[in-house]
């Protein structure tokens, strides 16, 4: 307790796109991650846009503010770019919640880029995280390239989840290699245990968990699954997720009949581990992944795996709890067949080994204090708002796209001082914090009515509460 009230506290605002009530890695590590940074006492809040009718400002677990920003969305849940007309609104909660580090997520996300550089021209530190992997030849990637080699050419720090993330980060991007940092995903193997009692006996069900979309390797698992429901009938098929390719397997669910293949539909995080428990193999058919936070929690669950080797993933996990194949039909049914031999044979791993020895490798813990450590790092640079110090930043990003984003950044630097005019700082009230005491006694009060084996493990890291947590994720208090 006393190294942790020694610790410089900061302000911290998460900034993404991709947020509850939306479902996804990207939202779990934000909202994971900052009740582990509340408890360790810094003060956090999210800014994200309307999701339906969830807009304003909403209070969640431990008193963490959400502020769902009245931003229509352009494409794919993210707003349209603009990095001008959303100054007035950014500015004002920055000033208003006493902001010191700005934490934008995705690099899918619009808002993130434009909080992060809005938070440059006040003088506010940034901090990015990148949770994906991008080529380099197709026309997407092209461009996603170009826009993120200029939102980050001013950003302090960067975290990437895996090595080869922070290798693809550092190449399309054209980032400093030693303003990259490499954070693993972490995984709750309190909520993630296995119970065999869940898993048919006569019966051997694959589990795919995943958005149904292209870079998920969806287009694979229709001959995948015909080819293994005609060969074993005692293999069924349940998947999990939602996206624009469910059709194709509406279309596989028609011949093969519900009973073989189960459409669930998106499952909210806090179901995840009971539809991974029914299951005895894991299938993971991504053509790109920076780290797959899934297959852990597979694995953690006592779920055999079956998985792409692209990206990533073979960092993740020993090679003895994880079947790598190529991104090809061929192969990834080898592979599944291999697995579902294993199962039949009696030659699996002991599921509660499997468990025993993940329970330890992707701890909350770990991530946050890690993540600590950069913010104390940007926190102590010297860095300047003024733009003769921030125009030539963005000369290495092309002549075109770099003097575009000058005029940009210049004309983002005068509407801020339009708006220090008319909205002075002095005029715009200060946000009252939660009480901390209040969140600590919150966390500790859930440890205490779950101290039955579900939450705890003796350690003395601050961690023990967040299983709670991670299952009140959709328990928002409004």
């Amino acid at each position: 307790m006393e190294d942790q009230e020694k610790q410089t506290k900061h302000v911290i605002c998460m900034v993404s796109d991709f947020f509850y009530p939306n479902v996804g890695g990207v939202e779990e590590h934000i909202f994971q991650l900052s009740q582990c940074l509340l408890h360790r006492g810094h003060k956090v809040i999210v800014l994200t846009h309307v999701y339906g009718d969830r807009r304003g400002i909403r209070h969640m677990t431990n008193g963490l503010k959400v502020y769902y920003l009245p931003i229509q969305t352009f494409y794919n849940q993210s707003v349209l770019p603009t990095f001008i007309t959303s100054i007035p609104l950014l500015r004002y909660i920055f000033l208003r919640e006493r902001v010191s580090i700005v934490h934008g997520h995705s690099a899918f996300s619009t808002m993130a880029h434009e909080a992060m550089n809005l938070a440059r021209a006040m003088g506010l530190k940034s901090v990015f995280t990148d949770h994906s992997l991008f080529g380099f030849a197709d026309m997407s990637a092209i461009v996603t390239n170009n826009f993120l080699a200029l939102s980050l050419a001013d950003v302090n720090h960067c975290i990437c989840v895996s090595y080869v993330g922070k290798e693809n980060t550092v190449l399309r991007a054209n980032v400093d290699q030693e303003k990259v940092s490499v954070i693993p995903n972490a995984l709750d193997s309190h909520v993630f245990k296995p119970e065999p009692a869940q898993r048919p006996l006569n019966k051997i069900n694959v589990v795919v968990m995943s958005r149904l979309q292209y870079r998920k390797g969806v287009d694979l698992q229709p001959a995948i699954i015909r080819h293994i429901c005609e060969r074993y009938p005692q293999v069924n098929f349940i998947i999990g997720g939602d996206g624009p390719k469910r059709s194709i397997l509406e279309e596989v669910r028609d011949e093969v009949g519900n009973e073989r293949l189960k459409l669930l539909g998106a499952v909210p995080h806090a179901d995840v581990h009971g539809v991974l428990v029914q299951g005895h193999i894991f299938l993971n058919t991504s053509l790109t992944e920076a780290f797959c936070i899934a297959i852990c929690e597979a694995v953690c669950s006592g779920l055999q795996v079956v998985s792409t080797n692209v990206g990533g993933i073979p960092e993740v996990l020993p090679c003895h709890l994880i079947l790598l194949a190529h991104p090809t039909v061929k192969s990834l049914t080898e592979k599944l067949e291999l697995a579902i031999q294993r199962e039949l044979n009696g030659k699996r791993l002991d599921p509660w080994k499997m468990h025993e020895e993940m329970k330890n490798i992707y701890l909350w813990s770990d991530v946050v204090q890690r993540t600590e450590v950069v913010y104390d790092q940007v926190h102590l640079e010297q860095s300047s708002a003024e733009l003769v110090r921030r125009l030539p930043r963005y000369k290495k990003c092309g002549l075109v796209a770099g003097w575009f984003m000058m005029f940009l950044v210049t004309l983002q630097f005068l509407l801020l001082k339009i708006c220090d005019k008319l909205w002075p700082s002095s005029d715009i009230d200060i946000a009252p914090d939660y009480p901390l005491d209040a969140a600590r006694w919150s966390f500790e009060e859930e440890r205490i009515e779950n101290n039955n084996g579900i939450v705890g493990n003796g350690s003395a890291s601050g961690s023990q509460p967040i299983s709670a947590v991670s299952r009140r994720f959709h328990l928002s208090r409004n």
